[in-house]
């Protein structure tokens, strides 16, 4: 495994924000951020981990140190980007904007520097396409918020060396994360496939005039969204027998929607500009008391279900 001790953020938003912090974990981890303009990480990552600290999961004095490992930079010429062992990028969802990032850094940083991109959708292997060394590019989505949610999907790319997947895997779970291996490059990698599908079906019982968004969304909350954190889709089959699973599925499975288009509930909620939280209505409308408990409440669920705090 390649030795890591200098990790560069490249992009200091909220998630680079939150990243940087992660990899603090690990005291024996020298944290650089970079941005093309003036970012109070500090400050950000105070506000983001209130409630950890609030909650005694982490102390000020335990925030403050780890805090004092991350240094931040406007300057691509400064040798947090020369002396990286291991960069990730968390700028824009923007393909033309992740290239150039990448370009700039191939040209700052050195040759075995290992490249990892934040992204919930686009292809690593498209993303890295100009790279002059894609064998040491390797996708990581971390999940929002990333201080809180333990999964990072690794992403193997259509280059991706395995040495370097291997690397960023131990690393990743050395400051605690979760990481798991997608070991080919497709749309959504692993969960998120997975999550959008329930969506599309969730969707489809609403348009159909099945159940309304609110029940929809009870009896996810009140079944088996209750055991998934304990019990996984494949291993609650094989609890259940391939026997039962088989039959199930020889029924259900042709009901299901598969269509290969958003939703024509969806496109007609997006033409009336109900935009969920941002407009106070969607699938449902909401309060502005409401809308502040929800982004609250999913914080708080978090850290009790992951720390009991």
């Amino acid at each position: 495994m390649k030795e890591i001790k200098n990790i560069l953020i490249a992009g200091g938003g909220m998630m680079g924000k939150n990243i940087a912090f992660v990899f603090t974990k690990n005291p024996a981890y020298r944290v650089g951020v970079y941005d093309m303009k003036e970012v109070d990480v500090a400050a950000g990552i105070r506000q983001n981990t209130a409630e950890l600290v609030e909650k005694g999961v982490l102390t000020t004095e335990e925030l403050e140190e780890r805090l004092s490992r991350i240094s931040f930079t406007t300057d691509k010429a400064s040798p947090l980007l020369s002396k990286a062992d291991l960069v990730v990028e968390a700028v824009f969802e923007d393909m033309d904007v992740k290239r150039s990032t990448f370009a700039m850094l191939e040209e700052r940083c050195r040759e075995d520097t290992i490249f990892c991109t934040n992204s919930s959708v686009m292809s690593p292997s498209l993303i890295s396409r100009d790279l002059r060394k894609r064998d040491r590019f390797v996708g990581t989505h971390f999940w929002n918020p990333g201080h809180l949610i333990p999964l990072v999907e690794v992403v193997k790319s259509d280059a991706t060396s395995d040495e370097t997947a291997q690397t960023v895997m131990e690393v990743l779970a050395g400051v605690g994360k979760e990481p798991v291996l997608c070991k080919k490059d497709v749309p959504g990698f692993i969960a998120n496939r997975m999550q959008h599908a329930l969506w599309r079906e969730a969707i489809s019982i609403v348009e159909n005039g099945i159940a309304d968004a609110e029940t929809v969304d009870k009896a996810v909350k009140y079944s088996f969204g209750l055991r998934l954190p304990q019990l996984g889709p494949l291993e609650n089959a094989d609890m259940v027998g391939m026997d039962l699973t088989w039959s199930i599925h020889d029924y259900i499975l042709q009901y299901l929607e598969d269509s290969h288009r958003p939703s024509p509930l969806l496109e007609q909620l997006k033409a009336e500009g109900k935009q969920g939280f941002k407009t106070g209505e969607g699938f449902r409308k909401w309060t502005p008391e409401q809308i502040q408990e929800a982004n609250s409440g999913l914080n708080s669920y978090l850290i009790k279900m992951l720390y009991g705090k």
